[in-house]
Formats: structure tokens, C-alpha cells, sequence
């Protein structure tokens, strides 16, 4: 308790004391012990009454040790078993969790990763991916007061995610690694990375381009073979030594009938080569006869138009020209779909072309859009341009039903550019987005479609979609979410027919089952999304008896099935909705990829630059010990001794009141009662 509050107290006391003095002896005229209780009573009321309004406190300051965090992360994933054995690894690690003076000295903490960390007891060494920079980035965010020592157990081996030994982690976390696995390093040839086209054209040449690696210390020639379908396509020899050990191959394969293909690509294998797995590798794509040529119309240069470029030509189904409005009739005779960036004056002889020849088409505006000329070139709608630029949020139309948008999610995207202005849309339209600004939402479109006189549009009010697509890539890291969003868009703009009410979202080729779903949207007679659906999908291995049938699960705004129990091969599918008995059919192929099976070496040296660069050390099994001694021996995980101060009132105010209250009473009632009211 603090002088202030003593004094005060001092005060409070005096204070009663002298009111009671002038109220009950002070020239008083009555005398003897009613008098002094009735004081008495008088002086408890005061008091109480000034000690609540000073409200006296006191410091309660408690001291305890804070321990520094010693976090287990321990890699549950199939390659750690390549070179030891299970029980081995428990026992390295039991040897460090039932040290009891490691457990006196931290807390502990066990944590299993795989492609993602979890706690738990138990290790199944099954998992098909290893993501360490995930685990470690995960721990990163977990753990953020104290010191904070990680212990990892792992072979350094990642197949997914960022690189871990380029992560930034905080200041008071050190990381020390513990080699699990056979540090020999083995002569091995690859086949690395394929790339080729999703798609194909019927009697078009679609290129191959194969990375092969070397490891070794010999010169070596080795054949390389491409089989199509089963049939070998192309074959080149291949020369390796310790100073050459990587090459890329190119070449041209034509595409001679339609449907689904598959490259086998093989290296012949080195002598006692361990590893083997990764000198095949199977791919697939997809040849097709028709291709969907799309025209952007612009008067300017954007980052825009790379974007929608790029968007656009990920699939190889479509193909974007970028041209000024004086193109030639050629070019616009030859067109499936139109893009009308930013339109001006010069547009005219576009927008007549578009109308004689009915085309649809998708108008893009922004700050420097003639609205002006646009207001009078077409009839579908009307802004009163207020020439004032305003940063406008995207907020998606969930119940949206002219095609499935799938994955596309526009929560955080940054806002597009546009002019302010009342919008006004005459025709029949459905929005995709509505606008948000200064964080008030309004029932202006951002994104339509538009259907006018069997003629359909979309338009877009705003400028800067290249950040919605950078924007896509980091939250997927990849553009597959927007470019397919972009797609569906120009497959509804090239579409003729009558709407779908059945809309099927898949890749044709699934590396793996990891990420293997189809997807589904279904629509009601008023083409309005029908989470009531019964909607299934029936499976047929292409090679043998296999069937399945099973019902497609609803997350929210599609229908979706997990293919993750399917064994690699070429499947047919129908999705079928039951109560109106409308289906869709597919196929695709699952290629057999297990990239823990191809992993035999640990990867030390950068386990090893992972630890010096949070200031760890790198342990091998046998060198437990050794990591004990230094986890016991180090000055930054010392415990801390803190202390924690409790501010807590003397008197509670509950009873203060009720002492008032009943001294109040008992004066009142002795004065009733003796006749002095």
C-alpha cells in the first residue's frame, strides 16, 4: 500500500471521528451508553462509507520460472524408413523426451509432420509427402515468446513446399538438426522434370522438353526412349561425366489421332544403379480438333492484357491475338470471342462488326474508357462518368448460377481502379461480383453477364485485373484458380447452346491422388445453385471390371468426390443427378507418382546450413549425447525467473456495502425504538 492511501486513510478516519464529535456530543443533550453505541454506529457507517470511495489496494507480486521450449518435430514420411527401421527412430527420440534433466530444464513439445505438422504421440512413417519448411514456418508462428529450441528429426529430404533452408525464423528460435538416414551418396540418373502441353491439336507437332540429371564420377552414355501410346516416337543417346551431369532435351511428337495420350519416357538404368524408380517417368495429355481463337481489341498498353494473356493461353484450347481497332477483317473474321479493353472513339468500326456478325464479346473499362462513346455504341447499359477515380473491393455473388466458378474466391483480393459514376444496366444480366467501397457495400455490379437478344456479354468495371491474378498465385502459389475462372468465362462467351444445368470442374491428368477431385455444379430449373441435389458419380477403370459408385459430397457452392483411393490407370466417369436424370461423362488418367519412393540419400548438407543459420548444430543418431549435453550446457535456454504483480483491493466492496447498510439499520432501529426520531 502506497503513502498516498495511508494518509488518506488517516483522513477518512479523523473525518468520521469529527462528524460524529458535532453530531453526538458537541453540545449534546443527551447522555449515557445509547449514546455512545448510536457514535459508534455513526462512525462505522462513515468510515465504510469513505473507505469505498478511496478504495484501498495492495501489490501481490508472485515470482516463477519460465522455461525455454524444447519443440520435437519429427518426420513421419515414408523416406525415413529407406535406410533404418521404426524402432530405431523411436528409441533416438525417447532418448531425448525421458531425459529428466532436459525435462526439468524445458518445456517439451512433439509435433509430427508429413505435407502438414500435427501433434502426436505416435509415428506411421506413411505419409507420402515431407514439407519441413511448413513444420518449421508452423513452429515459427506456435512458439513466439520465450527461447525456443527445435530438435529435428528428419532425413532433409522435402518433395513439397518452399525451401527450408531459405525461411527467415525469429530471432529466438534455434534449430538443431539430427540426420536420420544414409548420408552415402549414390551414382543416379534421372529423368527430372517433363514439360510438355496439356493439350494438343489433331496434325499439329506439340513439343517435349526433358530435364535429365546425373550424379557420379564416370563418363557414361545412356539411351533415352519416348514411347506414345506404346509406340516409340523418339530415341536419342546421351552423354554424362562428373562436370556435365545435367542436359535438357527437346523435341517435336505429332499429335496423330484424338483423345487421351500417354508418354512413357525412360533412361536406361546405370550398373548397380540403387535407385531406378526415377528413370521413368509417365505423362499425359490430351489431343483435340478444335481450338477457340479469342481477339483483344486495345488502344493502349496495360499490364492487363499480359495478365489476360497469360490467363487465357494456359490453356492450349484457346489462343489470344492483340490487336488495335484498326485490325484487319481478316483477323476479325477469324475471331470466336472479343475482348474490348478500355474502349474509345476508335472503336466504331469494332463495335460494328461485333453487331453485324452477332459476336459475343467481353468489354473491360477503366479510367480511360470513353464513356461518352460507350454510353452511345451499345443499348446494354449506362454510367454517368464522374471522372473521379475510386479504389473498388470485388464481393462475390455466391448464388451466381451462369456457369460454376469453382475455387474462385475474391475475399482478399486487392481492389481494381475505376471512375465513379451511377451505373445503370438495362438488359438482362447476372452479376459475378458487386462493389465495395471504403467498406460499404453496394448493390452496383463490379462483373456482369449480360444475355441480349440471343447475343451474350460480360463486362468488367474496372481496371488492374494483373493483381487479382499476382494475387491468386501467392495465396496458391500458382494461377490455375483465376486462369480457370478466366476460362469458364470465355467457354460461357463462346457457348451457343442452351445452358447446362450439370457444369463438371476436373484435370484430365492427376499426377499422384494427393489433389485428385472432381467437381460438380448442379442448377435447378431457374438455373439457381441446388445444394438439395442429389448428384453421384459412377467410376470405370477403362482396364478392367473396376466400378464404384458413390455420392459427390457439398462444399458450399459445388459438388465434389475424392479420387484419392484410386490406384494408378485410365478411368471413365459419369456424374448423374438422380431426380431429373441429368449426367455428364469424362475421362481421366491417374499416374502413379511416389516421390518419397525415389528418395534414398539424406540430404545433411543443408540440414547442416539450416542449423548454422539459426545458430543450431548438425547431430547424427549416434551423437545424442552430444546434443544433451549441449541443450543442458547452453546459456540461451537457461530458465527465467519472472515475476508477476496482482494489484488486489483490501476491502471488498460487498462488504463494505453491506456493513453500511446494516449499521444504517441498527441506528435507525435503536432510534425507533428508544423514541429519538
Amino acid at each position: 500500500m502506497d503513502i498516498r492511501t495511508l494518509l488518506l486513510i488517516i483522513l477518512a478516519v479523523i473525518a468520521a471521528l469529527t462528524i460524529v464529535f458535532y453530531q453526538y456530543f458537541f453540545k449534546a443533550r443527551h447522555k449515557g451508553s445509547l449514546r455512545v453505541i448510536l457514535a459508534s454506529l455513526r462512525f462505522v457507517t462513515l468510515l465504510a462509507a469513505f473507505l469505498l470511495l478511496i478504495n484501498p489496494k495492495f501489490i501481490d507480486e508472485e515470482y516463477f520460472l519460465e522455461k525455454s521450449n524444447l519443440i520435437l518435430l519429427l518426420d513421419d514420411s515414408a523416406s525415413m524408413l529407406k535406410s533404418t527401421n521404426a524402432d530405431d527412430i523411436e528409441r533416438y527420440i525417447a532418448e531425448i523426451l525421458n531425459n529428466e534433466d532436459l525435462q526439468e530444464r524445458f518445456s517439451q513439445f512433439k509435433f509430427k509432420f508429413g505435407s502438414q505438422m500435427e501433434e502426436s504421440d505416435s509415428l506411421s512413417f506413411q505419409q507420402e509427402n515431407t514439407n519441413i519448411a511448413n513444420a518449421l514456418s508452423k513452429t515459427n508462428e506456435l512458439f513466439i515468446k520465450g527461447n525456443n529450441t527445435v530438435v529435428l528429426f528428419s532425413d532433409g529430404n522435402q518433395t513439397l513446399g518452399r525451401d527450408y533452408e531459405f525461411l527467415n525464423l525469429k530471432n529466438n528460435v534455434q534449430v538443431n538438426s539430427v540426420v536420420v538416414g544414409d548420408t552415402t551418396a549414390y551414382s543416379d540418373i534421372s529423368i527430372g522434370q517433363v514439360n510438355t502441353n496439356t493439350y494438343a491439336f489433331l496434325g499439329n507437332k506439340f513439343p517435349v522438353e526433358i530435364i535429365i540429371q546425373y550424379s557420379g564420377e564416370q563418363n557414361i552414355f545412356k539411351n533415352l526412349v519416348i514411347n506414345l501410346d506404346g509406340k516409340r516416337v523418339f530415341q536419342e543417346a546421351v552423354s554424362f561425366n562428373p562436370a556435365e551431369n545435367s542436359k535438357r532435351i527437346n523435341t517435336l511428337i505429332e499429335a496423330k489421332s484424338v483423345g487421351l495420350k500417354t508418354l512413357e519416357l525412360q533412361i536406361s538404368p546405370l550398373e548397380n544403379e540403387k535407385n531406378i524408380i526415377n528413370n521413368n517417368k509417365v505423362v499425359a495429355l490430351e489431343v483435340i480438333d478444335e481450338k477457340t481463337n479469342v481477339t483483344l481489341v486495345s488502344d493502349m498498353l496495360h499490364p492487363d492484357i499480359g495478365a489476360l494473356k497469360k490467363a487465357i493461353e494456359s490453356n492450349e484450347q484457346r489462343q489470344l491475338n492483340v490487336v488495335k481497332p484498326n485490325a484487319t477483317s481478316e483477323i476479325l473474321e477469324a475471331t470466336d470471342v472479343f475482348i474490348l479493353y478500355q474502349p474509345n472513339g476508335r472503336f466504331k468500326r469494332i463495335y460494328d462488326f461485333i453487331k453485324a456478325g452477332n459476336y459475343n464479346h467481353f468489354t473491360i473499362t477503366g479510367t480511360q474508357t470513353d464513356w461518352r462513346f460507350l454510353n452511345q455504341v451499345q443499348e446494354n447499359f449506362f454510367k454517368e462518368d464522374f471522372n473521379q477515380k475510386e479504389e473498388i473491393l470485388p464481393v462475390l455473388n455466391k448464388s451466381f448460377s451462369e456457369f460454376g466458378l469453382g475455387d474462385f474466391d475474391t475475399s482478399d483480393y486487392p481492389p481494381l481502379i475505376s471512375n465513379l459514376g451511377d451505373l445503370d444496366i438495362s438488359a438482362t444480366h447476372q452479376n459475378i461480383l458487386f462493389q465495395r467501397i471504403k467498406g460499404v457495400d453496394l448493390d452496383i455490379p463490379l462483373m456482369t453477364t449480360i444475355n441480349s437478344e440471343g447475343k451474350k456479354e460480360a463486362v468488367l468495371f474496372g481496371e488492374n485485373i494483373w493483381r487479382w491474378r499476382a494475387k491468386s498465385y501467392l495465396d496458391n502459389n500458382g494461377f490455375g484458380i483465376f486462369d480457370d475462372f478466366i476460362g469458364k468465362l470465355l467457354l460461357f462467351l463462346n457457348s451457343d447452346g442452351k445452358r447446362s444445368r450439370l457444369e463438371l470442374d476436373y484435370k484430365t491428368v492427376f499426377e499422384g491422388t494427393d489433389a485428385a477431385r472432381i467437381k460438380a455444379t448442379y442448377f435447378d430449373k431457374s438455373y439457381n445453385l441446388d445444394p438439395n441435389g442429389n448428384v453421384q458419380i459412377e467410376i470405370r477403370d477403362q482396364n478392367s471390371d473396376y466400378r464404384r459408385q458413390a455420392p459427390m459430397l457439398f462444399k458450399g457452392s459445388f459438388f465434389e468426390y475424392d479420387l484419392e483411393n484410386l490406384n494408378a490407370g485410365t478411368y471413365e466417369f459419369t456424374v448423374r443427378e438422380n431426380k431429373e436424370n441429368i449426367f455428364k461423362s469424362g475421362t481421366f488418367r491417374i499416374v502413379e507418382f511416389q516421390q518419397e519412393d525415389q528418395l534414398f540419400s539424406a540430404d545433411y548438407r543443408k540440414m547442416q546450413r539450416l542449423s548454422e543459420k539459426t545458430d543450431g548444430k548438425l547431430y547424427f543418431p549416434n551423437q545424442l549425447d552430444n546434443l544433451i549435453e549441449d541443450l543442458l550446457s547452453s546459456e540461451q535456454t537457461l530458465p527465467l525467473q519472472k515475476s508477476k504483480q496482482n494489484v488486489v483491493s483490501l476491502i471488498d466492496y460487498r462488504a463494505l456495502l453491506g456493513l453500511i447498510a446494516f449499521c444504517l439499520a441498527m441506528e435507525w432501529f435503536l432510534r425507533k425504538y428508544n423514541g429519538l426520531i
